[in-house]
């Protein structure tokens, strides 16, 4: 019981953590006049991935490579499955307003050199260097489109995850800028550290690897974040940003996260990851197309469908 209650530590302090760094972050950054575009690709997309990266550095730095590479290979199942799945059920999510094709081309191309990588593992800094790479690319891209947007394109999910961040303003008192880059700072080490040490024991309990535990409870936990800001959008009808975001957040999970935590390694890539989770991960990628370069949306049969897809591959990993 204890060990499922540092688990559940770990995440609610992870989350709040994530939270207030990117809060101070963005805040600061307006104080010292950082153009907003710029908030957008660097403070904003790494802040909030900031729980997935501190669990995937603190678990290479235990020794626990499953419970790493499980975190960012569940969490991109996790995405597609449960974070796109739950939405749909209370609204229709379309990915045809934005124009998505490219970055869901960067993240089939994330997806299969991360495969690729794992298959002549272990992951070291040679392999991190690699996606930390296409990460460049990606943000340089980024910068790239997110000016054009600005230039009357109409499609600028960066600029609309900034001005979802209501409370931060450029007269944000210091004290309390300062109070919430402590809390981030402070906080998301620990979370972490307490995550994984619940994790690790609940795994050698329940006679489970330490990868499947990365895969399922991890995994979705950090995912947690995105499948609130998704319902919560489909609570208000705005839905359609889901896929830009899950597009997004599965591209920087796969270059930074493990782009970065490969530099802790080396980290041995599980056998059964191998053989089936790289793949299926692979499969939810390659699932999205119709959705983001056909003509079709997800509507609430979709939704069930892959809401029950991650119910079974979530049985499946705890099972074997």
């Amino acid at each position: 019981m204890i060990d499922l209650v540092l688990v559940f530590a770990g995440l609610a302090l992870l989350m709040g953590a994530g939270d207030a760094l990117v809060r101070g972050a963005v805040a600061l950054s307006l104080r010292l006049g950082v153009p907003a575009l710029l908030i957008g690709l660097t403070v904003i997309a790494f802040g909030t991935s900031a729980p997935e990266l501190l669990v995937s550095i603190e678990a290479a730095l235990a020794g626990a490579p499953g419970i790493a590479l499980g975190n960012v290979v569940g969490s991109n199942i996790a995405n597609v499955l449960l974070v796109l799945g739950a939405p749909a059920l209370i609204s229709t999510v379309d990915g045809r307003d934005c124009k998505g094709g490219r970055s869901y081309w960067q993240m089939i191309a994330a997806s299969v050199l991360f495969i690729a990588l794992c298959l002549i593992g272990p992951l070291g800094w040679a392999h991190g260097a690699a996606l930390l790479a296409l990460l460049g690319y990606v943000l340089f891209d980024g910068y790239r489109a997110a000016r054009a947007a600005r230039a009357g394109d109409g499609c600028d999910p960066l600029l609309e995850e900034l001005e979802e961040l209501e409370d931060v303003d450029p007269s944000m008192a210091g004290w309390k800028i300062a109070a919430l880059l402590a809390v981030g700072l402070i906080g998301l080490p620990v979370g972490a550290h307490l995550l994984i040490d619940g994790a690790r024991a609940l795994a050698r309990e329940a006679g489970v690897s330490e990868a499947a535990i990365g895969l399922t409870l991890v995994a979705a936990g950090t995912s947690l974040p995105e499948l609130a800001t998704t319902v919560a959008a489909a609570l208000r009808r705005q839905a359609d940003v889901a896929i830009g975001n899950v597009v997004g957040s599965n591209i920087f999970n796969l270059a930074a996260i493990m782009g970065i935590a490969s530099f802790f390694g080396p980290l041995d890539v599980p056998g059964q990851m191998l053989r089936v989770d790289l793949w299926i991960m692979l499969g939810c990628a390659a699932a999205l197309a119709p959705f983001v370069l056909g003509p079709f949306r997800m509507t609430r049969p979709v939704g069930a469908a892959l809401l029950a897809a991650y119910v079974a591959y979530a049985w499946l990993v705890l099972k074997v």
